[in-house]
C-alpha cells in the first residue's frame, strides 16, 4: 500500500523504533503521515528546480557576457584580415578594440575564478592589523579621475575620534571598496557626490558607500549580489562592468564572517 510505503520511509527517517499502533486514530495518523511526507518532497523539488533555473540562468548569463567580446573580436579580425591590416587609419584603431574585448573576457573569467575559489574556501585571507578609513583613502585616490569625468565628489568620514585598527585582508578589503565606490560613480549623476562613511560599531567597524545617484528600486535591492544580475541590462553594459562586482563583494564579505547590506 502506498500508505505502508510512505509510514515506512518515515519511520526510516526519523530512526523509529515504535511500530504503528493499529487502535490509535488511523485516519488522522495516515493524513498527518501523507501530509507530511508530501510537503517534504514539495520542498524539496521546489528546491530542485530552484536549482535547475538558476543553473540555466546563469550559464545563459555567462553565454551572453561573452558572446559580446567574442563576436566583436570576430568583426574587428575579419575587418582586418581582408584589407584593414594595410590601412593606417584602422589597423591599429582595430587592433586596440581587439585589445579591449579579450581584456573584458580575461576580467569576466577572473572574476568567476575568483567567486568559485571564495565559495569553496580555497582563497586564504591574509588577515592584519590595518586602520580602516587609511584603506579607503587609497581607493579614493586610485579612482580619483574616473570621479572627476562625471564631476563627482567624494569624500571620506570618520565617525569616531580614537584610532581603531581592523583584522582583515587588506587587497580583498581595497577590492570591496572599489567595487562599491565604482558603482556609486558609475550609476552616479553628473555634479553628484560619493560618500565613504566608518561608524564605531563596538566590537566592528561599519563601512557604508552613500551616493545620490539613480538609485535601486526596492523590488530590485535582494538580488543585486547575485551574478550577472543587471537592473538595467542596456544600461549596466555601457558601464563596462562584468556583472559580477558585487557577487564578489559579498563573498569576501561573508568570507570575513561578516555581512552586507543594501538599502
Amino acid at each position: 500500500m502506498i500508505y505502508k510505503a510512505i509510514h515506512t520511509k518515515k519511520e526510516d527517517e526519523q530512526t523509529k523504533k515504535q511500530k504503528f499502533n493499529i487502535n490509535t486514530d488511523m485516519l488522522k495518523q495516515v493524513d498527518e503521515d501523507v501530509t507530511s511526507w508530501a510537503e517534504k518532497n514539495r520542498k524539496e523539488l521546489q528546491q530542485w528546480k530552484h536549482m535547475v533555473e538558476y543553473r540555466k540562468e546563469f550559464v545563459g548569463n555567462v553565454s551572453h557576457e561573452l558572446k559580446t567580446p567574442i563576436f566583436n573580436i570576430q568583426g574587428y579580425t575579419l575587418t582586418l584580415l581582408e584589407g584593414g591590416l594595410e590601412d593606417p587609419k584602422i589597423n591599429k584603431k582595430y587592433l586596440e578594440k581587439v585589445e579591449k574585448n579579450i581584456n573584458r573576457m580575461i576580467s569576466i573569467v577572473k572574476d568567476l575564478e575568483d567567486i568559485s575559489k571564495l565559495e569553496h574556501g580555497q582563497l586564504e585571507l591574509r588577515w592584519k592589523e590595518l586602520i580602516p578609513e587609511n584603506v579607503a583613502r587609497e581607493v579614493i585616490d586610485n579612482i580619483e579621475d574616473k570621479a572627476k569625468k562625471k564631476k563627482i565628489s567624494t569624500e571620506i568620514i570618520k565617525h569616531y575620534e580614537k584610532k581603531i585598527k581592523i583584522s582583515a585582508d587588506k587587497e580583498f578589503l581595497s577590492q570591496v571598496i572599489t567595487n562599491l565606490v565604482t558603482n556609486a560613480i558609475n550609476y552616479g549623476k553628473d555634479g553628484g557626490f560619493v560618500k565613504v562613511e566608518l561608524f564605531d560599531m563596538d566590537e566592528n567597524i561599519m563601512i557604508e558607500v552613500t551616493d545620490n545617484g539613480i538609485g535601486i528600486a526596492e523590488e530590485e535591492l535582494q538580488r543585486v549580489f547575485e551574478r550577472f544580475y543587471r537592473v538595467d541590462k542596456s544600461r549596466s553594459a555601457k558601464s563596462g562592468g562584468t556583472g559580477l562586482g558585487l557577487a564578489i563583494v559579498k563573498h569576501i564579505i561573508e568570507a570575513h564572517g561578516q555581512k552586507i547590506n543594501v538599502r
